[in-house]
C-alpha cells in the first residue's frame, strides 16, 4: 500500500512540474516570426509546387548552350524559366543556386533537382521570389522524378535561412 501512495505522490509531483515547465516556457516564439530579431527578413520556408517556382537559369561553363537545354529540362517540368544565359564567372561545383527571402521553399525544392550537391547562396536583401540555378562545370543532368522525391524525404521540411526567420504560414 505505502508503494502505490508513493507512486502516485511521484506521477502528481511529476505533472506540477511538467505543468509548470509548459506554462513559463519563454522559448515558445523561437523559430516563428514572433521570436525574430528586429531587422532579419522573413523567408519563405512553403515547399513550392514546380509550376509555382520561377526560375533564371544560366550556363558558368564552357559547353555553348546548356542553359537552354536545362531551362528546356525545367520547362518540361513545369517550372516557369524566365531568363536563360550565361554567366561570367565560373562554378567548380555542380550547381550554385542563389535566392532571397522569398524563394527558400523554391530553393529548397530544387536541391532535390540537384541531389543535394548544389550550393546555395543565400542573399537577405534579395527582393523577389526568382531562384537563380547557375550551372557548373561538374553539372551533368537534373535529377528523375524518383530520385527528386527520395531527395525530397532525405532534406526534409525547408528551414529558414541563417539570419532570417520562417513566415508566418497565413501570410
Amino acid at each position: 500500500m505505502r508503494a502505490l501512495v508513493v507512486v502516485g505522490l511521484l506521477a502528481a509531483l511529476a505533472l506540477v512540474f511538467v505543468v509548470v515547465a509548459v506554462v513559463r516556457d519563454s522559448q515558445s516564439a523561437v523559430g516563428t516570426a514572433a521570436g525574430c530579431p528586429d531587422g532579419w527578413p522573413l523567408a519563405d520556408v512553403r515547399l513550392r509546387e514546380q509550376k509555382d517556382v520561377k526560375i533564371n537559369v544560366y550556363n558558368a561553363t564552357d559547353e555553348p548552350g546548356l542553359a537552354s537545354s536545362v531551362a528546356d529540362d525545367f520547362r518540361n517540368r513545369k517550372f516557369q524559366v524566365k531568363k536563360e544565359g550565361n554567366e561570367r564567372k565560373g562554378v567548380a561545383g555542380v550547381a550554385v543556386l542563389r535566392y532571397g527571402p522569398k524563394g527558400a521553399g523554391s530553393a529548397h525544392l530544387l536541391r532535390a533537382y540537384f541531389l543535394d550537391q548544389a550550393d546555395q547562396a543565400y542573399d537577405a536583401k534579395r527582393k523577389d521570389d526568382v531562384v537563380d540555378v547557375v550551372l557548373g562545370d561538374r553539372f551533368q543532368q537534373l535529377a528523375t522524378t524518383t530520385e527528386v522525391n527520395q531527395s525530397l524525404g532525405d532534406l526534409g521540411a525547408p528551414v529558414a535561412p541563417e539570419g532570417s526567420c520562417p513566415m508566418p504560414i497565413d501570410k
